[in-house]
């Protein structure tokens, strides 16, 4: 039976993570090295919680008891240790990934369950570092964490079935919906989100249009939430970049990262996070043209 998560990693989607893990009614540790980057994560979390009740999609005693749920911490051992389940949720490279979990594997309990909240690596090549791949998934949760609706579960070569049941029950104890699915690279939605992505940044290079031309497009022809432009801004261009290299790496060329991509991470345009990507947030909220 799962009470104690920890969630490594205090970023946007850790935090979210333990969002709704506490509001679910777990016990969720976020630990993180960084001091600064856990007082950051818990001033986000906090308010998250105080939107929510001024717009009504949560109870203030509800908040006020999620809040009770949620610690902060940087040490990993000793978060382990005390864990019924670790979420993973560093950023998507693979020698980082490989050194939580040697850490966690070392001093988790036997019972302990593993997952990763990776949008496109292998939980068989993850499930590796450790020694329970039996108990090891990826849990692929879609960012903002606490408004997106479904955890993408994906099964390594040897995740249980149990395993694979434990995982789905949380997460739909979190409020979540769920596909569980095998592991393939991308799995279902990064691929068609890479996809579509990159192709964007391919029409904006070729002039084809503007990305105020291109997202409008795209959201009320295909009746998507949020434009491709948009989206990339909030996710961070580093990161498509390197989740294209990924599929590049594994699904071939169909994947090749578009240069003008590639030209804008080099210039720092991450999106949202550093003030500017293919918009520019620096003087107001409104998205403006690059």
């Amino acid at each position: 039976m799962i009470n104690r998560i920890g969630v490594v990693g205090s970023g946007v989607m850790g935090r979210g993570i333990a969002y709704v893990g506490a509001v679910g009614g777990y016990s969720v540790t976020v630990v993180d090295i960084n001091e600064a980057a856990l007082q950051n994560a818990k001033q986000e979390i906090d308010a998250i919680f105080e939107k929510g009740v001024a717009r009504g999609k949560i109870t203030a005693e509800a908040a006020e008891q999620a809040r009770k749920n949620l610690s902060y911490e940087r040490d990993l051992v000793q978060v382990a240790a005390a864990a019924d389940l670790m979420i993973e949720a560093v950023p998507e490279k693979v020698e980082i990934k490989k050194q939580v979990f040697e850490t966690i594997e070392e001093h988790a309990p036997e019972h302990c369950f593993f997952a990763t909240n990776t949008s496109t690596m292998s939980p068989t090549e993850i499930a590796s570092f450790a020694k329970r791949p039996e108990k090891t998934i990826a849990m692929h949760f879609f960012n903002p964490v606490h408004k997106m609706p479904l955890v993408e579960i994906i099964r390594g070569l040897e995740t249980s079935d149990e395993t694979a049941a434990v995982i789905k029950e949380v997460a739909e104890k979190m409020g979540k919906e769920t596909v569980v699915i095998n592991e393939f690279p991308g799995f279902v939605t990064s691929r068609i989100s890479a996809l579509v992505g990159n192709e964007a940044f391919y029409m904006l290079q070729e002039g084809l249009g503007t990305p105020e031309e291109i997202d409008k497009a795209i959201k009320l022809g295909l009746n998507y939430p949020m434009g491709p432009f948009e989206l990339v801004d909030l996710v961070g261009l580093d990161a498509r970049l390197n989740n294209l290299k990924y599929l590049h790496e594994k699904l071939g060329e169909k994947y090749r990262p578009a240069p003008l991509l590639e030209q804008y991470v080099k210039a720092g345009r991450l999106g949202r996070k550093s003030g500017k990507g293919v918009y520019d947030y620096t003087n107001k909220e409104e998205l403006v043209k690059k």
